[in-house]
């Protein structure tokens, strides 16, 4: 993947993770991950269109995944996807939590394991989102 297009996702996602909005000043110890959307392995790209920002632990709990389980209809549910799919949407903050307010956001904050104790500890050293 060439520079320029890192830069540019880096640059489109404000330095931001696109899951948990994560800023990369909040993880000096670790950059910023570049994520396929659709994993290689599912036939995702390198395209710019399925290339998000994402911070090192919603990277690792999404790993290959395109859906989940919603935990409140126990139904097999699409995760969220940051280039077809807008953030206040699916997700809202209460407190330092995140809160899906739809089956997309529940199951993406389930999977992603969006409110880890190491999550929560992140956020409540950083300014609010």
């Amino acid at each position: 993947m060439s520079p320029s297009t890192r830069a540019r996702v880096r640059e489109r996602a404000g330095r931001r993770c696109e899951y948990c909005l994560a800023r990369q000043e909040d993880s000096p110890l670790a950059a910023l991950h570049l994520e396929h959307i659709v994993p290689k392995i599912h036939g995702g790209t390198d395209d710019l269109e399925n290339l998000a920002l994402a911070c090192i632990d919603c990277n690792l709990h999404k790993g290959p995944n395109l859906t989940g389980i919603d935990p409140q209809t126990q139904r097999v549910t699409e995760l969220f996807h940051p280039r077809r799919e807008h953030w206040k949407d699916h997700f809202e903050r209460d407190g330092l939590y995140l809160v899906g307010k739809t089956a997309i956001g529940r199951t993406t904050v389930r999977v992603l394991n969006m409110n880890s104790e190491d999550q929560l500890t992140l956020r409540s050293c950083s300014a609010p989102a």
